[in-house]
């Protein structure tokens, strides 16, 4: 029962993996990078599977020129790549890497739609091989569902999650304990359905309908305190059982009350 809310929270966009999104330095394009495996391991192929996004559409966009070059301090350790083209705007990059540490992926788009462009560069850093501390690296996941919702990062509803997970998650032992755990489990199809939001604005709109009401009590938690696992616990049941009100009682009500109104206007 414990880890009833933590499944609950994760199974609503907190993604705890590298995977982040970031403007291009002029603000063109939006690049979003995620790793596979989850957390990379040092000797091991990880492949690097990047999306560039039309912020003004919120979607994928197609046909772009970039490069790719991934270092650890002043150097290179995978690339640069010749300049290459994407037509479907998604590029999934095999680096390997060797050592632990600090990595920065840089990325510089020279063209879009078959035009050339002044240079764009967006630079993310990653860690490898390095143990989690308090939650550190969890902090730095990014929501990637909610943000294809919503199409910023800066939304308040991104930042709602954020500040749960964070703040109160992550606050307890075994809520970073099974934030690690979840990981690749969650990962395995949360990109998948913030592809699916980009390239679909009906299923972004159904997907921002269905997460309103979650949002609406998942914000009671920035209004009380929980200095323990008891208290967390106890918050979140609660939450829980307002939350299955609201998705399935009440529906299933509804329905039922439709159904008896119209078998009874048969009847008559």
């Amino acid at each position: 029962m414990r880890y009833l809310f933590l499944l609950f929270l994760l199974s609503v966009l907190v993604i705890p993996v590298f995977a982040e999104q970031l403007p291009t330095d002029k603000g063109t394009l939006i690049v979003d990078i995620i790793t596979d495996p989850a957390i990379p391991k040092i000797d091991d192929l990880t492949k690097l599977k990047i999306d560039f996004v039309n912020p003004k559409t919120n979607t994928i966009q197609e046909h772009i020129d970039y490069k790719v070059l991934v270092t650890k301090g002043d150097r290179a350790v995978f690339g640069p790549i010749p300049l290459t083209h994407t037509s479907i705007g998604s590029a999934t990059i095999p680096v390997e890497f060797t050592e632990s540490g600090e990595h920065k992926i840089t990325i510089d788009v020279e063209g879009i739609l078959f035009q050339p462009i002044p240079k764009e560069t967006v630079t993310f850093t990653i860690p490898i091989g390095e143990p989690q501390e308090n939650g550190k690296d969890q902090k730095n996941g990014g929501c990637l569902v909610a943000t294809a919702a919503y199409g910023t990062e800066l939304a308040p509803q991104v930042q709602l999650l954020r500040e749960v997970r964070d703040s109160t998650v992550l606050s307890t032992r075994s809520g970073t304990a099974f934030m690690s755990a979840f990981n690749s489990v969650y990962y395995s199809f949360s990109p998948t359905v913030a592809d699916w939001e980009r390239q679909s604005p009906v299923f972004r709109e159904t997907v921002k309908l269905v997460l309103t009401p979650m949002l609406s009590t998942l914000s009671i938690l920035n209004y009380v305190e929980i200095d323990s696992e008891s208290q967390l616990l106890g918050y979140g049941v609660g939450i829980i059982l307002l939350n299955m009100v609201m998705y399935f009682v009440a529906p299933a009500i509804l329905v039922t009350k439709l159904h008896s109104r119209k078998y009874y206007r048969k009847s008559e």
